[in-house]
């Protein structure tokens, strides 16, 4: 045993399952890091290139809710490698075709395949930890997006520029090909626990009466469009208003988002501390839109402090990602979260798959100060979304409040 309660192979599950999102965050949320090769390699206009960006999110919605219904009927396994190994297939023919259109389709290709590890991954990590422990253990697996999005900001803009678009693609393909190979041949689904509804033949209850859920998914999807902005445009901020070189740049938001990384697992300690997910979450979402206004404000008038911002918003903008996945998986219960999270994930990236181009034909005609700005406002309106705290799962019994929710409670009776 490792933890006491938690057996050594949950953090197997665990790096396997952070493994795997990591390398499809590559592809899924990489690409932005290749906008300007995109421009130069393919002659695209900045509108152009931010659709080919939001090609994988496009496939992301075509697949996160399929998964979802593979990974609840057949097992978090046969997803995530299935997945990760059709991704790699899409990225790698990607590589060695020519032209934006054939690319492009590819892309979305490999979104759809990759948004198994959007499903599954998180149920895995779900499955294998204690309650009391499933916040720092989604924070882990959350953590896999700024990793993920580190090493694309760190590789991908120079293997394009010194080896082409081909060469980054087929990074990206050999990592989704290593880790589904891993997951296939090392994974084990979790146990499922057995209730008394299921021996009787009765359905367990749906989690979307009412709506506590339906304000999780909205929340979460308006967190997602100053993440997007922030990791969409901040290379392309400090490279042409900031005048960085693109190396100094990609390396200075590589070592942002492994800060980000750290924000994400002491946000799941955090939550685990208060046996809540839903209070911390909505004081993170508040710290930031803080730094979104400053962020504006730093942009508008050429300030140093609008760097700092918007280094900060990095970490800031993806903090409360495994907060409110972790939510919904709980919420769902073990019948119901990989159809929960696909639904979860369909949302976030339904709202940002438009924010590239927009973004870029706003940046074209307006500068950056009303990206930003509206970044903050999208930020401002999730945590008038958010639940007032955390439910129990229906039909379940609801565990002891902690203080800090009681005295959510008392002010929300």
């Amino acid at each position: 045993m490792g933890e006491v309660g938690i057996p050594r192979r949950s953090w197997l599950m665990l790096a396997l399952g952070t493994g795997g999102q990591t390398a499809s965050t590559t592809v899924l949320y990489g690409l932005p890091y290749l906008l300007p090769a995109f421009r130069e390699e393919l002659g695209l206009s900045l509108v152009g290139a931010g659709l080919l960006v939001s090609c994988p999110i496009i496939g992301i919605l075509l697949g996160l809710i399929g998964w979802g219904v593979v990974a609840d009927r057949y097992g978090e396994r046969l997803a995530l490698s299935a997945g990760l190994l059709s991704a790699a297939g899409a990225i790698g023919l990607a590589a060695a075709v020519s032209g934006a259109r054939a690319a492009g389709a590819l892309l979305v290709l490999a979104g759809a395949a990759g948004s198994s590890v959007n499903s599954a991954s998180g149920r895995l990590v779900i499955g294998w930890f204690p309650p009391a422990r499933r916040g720092v253990a989604m924070g882990v697996r959350q953590a896999s997006q700024p990793l993920g999005t580190a090493l694309a900001a760190a590789v991908l803009p120079p293997l394009a520029h010194h080896a082409g678009l081909s060469a980054a693609f087929g990074f990206c393909a050999a990592l989704c090909g290593v880790t589904g190979v891993a997951i296939a041949v090392f994974a084990t689904d979790p146990a499922r626990p057995e209730r008394p509804e299921r021996a009787s033949g009765e359905r367990t209850p749906g989690p979307y009466r009412g709506g506590y859920l339906w304000r999780l998914h909205g929340a979460a999807a308006l967190l997602c469009v100053p993440q997007f902005v922030v990791t969409g445009f901040a290379l392309l901020f400090l490279t042409e208003v900031r005048g960085w070189s693109a190396a100094t740049a990609g390396t200075v938001l590589a070592a942002a988002n492994l800060a980000g990384a750290g924000v994400r697992l002491l946000a799941g300690w955090w939550s685990d501390a208060l046996a809540g997910r839903v209070r911390p979450m909505r004081l993170l979402a508040v710290a930031t839109v803080v730094d979104l206004v400053l962020l504006t404000a730093g942009a508008a008038w050429d300030s140093p402090a609008g760097t700092a911002a918007l280094l900060l918003a990095t970490g800031l903008t993806v903090s409360t990602n495994g907060l409110h996945n972790t939510a919904v998986a709980e919420y769902a219960g073990p019948d119901w979260a990989g159809r929960a999270l696909g639904v979860h994930g369909m949302g976030q990236h339904a709202a940002v798959v438009l924010v590239p181009p927009l973004a870029g034909a706003l940046i074209a005609g307006h500068g950056y100060t009303p990206l930003f700005a509206a970044a903050a406002a999208f930020t401002a309106l999730a945590v008038a979304l958010l639940p007032a705290a955390d439910r129990p799962a229906p039909g379940a019994v609801a565990p002891p409040l902690s203080s800090g929710q009681r005295g959510d409670a008392k002010a929300t009776a």
